[in-house]
């Protein structure tokens, strides 16, 4: 299925992506009861939908704070030059930290947008000084930190 997947998507489909969203640990066939469809048809469904794509992998949410991890950042990252080999070394040493959990490469004041979450002030202050300080070709950097979260939701939001 290509990138414009959502085209064909049915009905069907987007109630068993909204309820696999809301609970990934249903059995086929407490799934299949919730969308109304046999079992077999449902586990069909499913397995077409990881095959194409649309269901990319299966998750557990887990609370950070809970977890041990209490501070989260957004981090405004700006290149000095847009160098062919600095964007790329930054992107591969992005994918490489787990701190990392969302980048985003945007148009606007930065050039990328990092949401890094570690477990405190001198774990943050460690990954700014241990590696996006020492990336080339970084020129600006900038925190925001996470006072509340307002709202992190990961399921998308389909009309059924």
């Amino acid at each position: 299925m290509s990138e414009n997947a959502h085209k064909s998507l049915g009905a069907a489909d987007r109630r068993l992506l909204a309820e696999l969203q809301r609970d990934g640990r249903l059995t086929m066939q407490e799934l299949a009861r919730r969308v109304g469809m046999s079992a077999s048809a449902c586990w069909r469904r499913v397995k077409a939908l990881e095959n194409d794509g649309v269901i990319d992998r299966y998750a557990v949410i887990v609370n950070p704070r809970r977890a041990g991890f209490g501070l989260t950042s957004i981090v405004h990252v700006s290149l000095a030059r847009h160098e062919r080999r600095n964007v790329e070394q930054f992107v591969r040493e992005v994918r490489r930290h787990p701190e990392v959990l969302e980048c985003y490469s945007t148009t606007g004041e930065a050039d990328f947008y990092l949401r890094v979450v570690v477990e405190d002030i001198d774990a943050y202050n460690a990954f700014l000084d241990d590696f996006i300080f020492g990336l080339p070709g970084v020129s600006q950097v900038h925190s925001n930190i996470v006072l509340k979260a307002i709202k992190t939701d990961t399921a998308l939001p389909f009309r059924t």
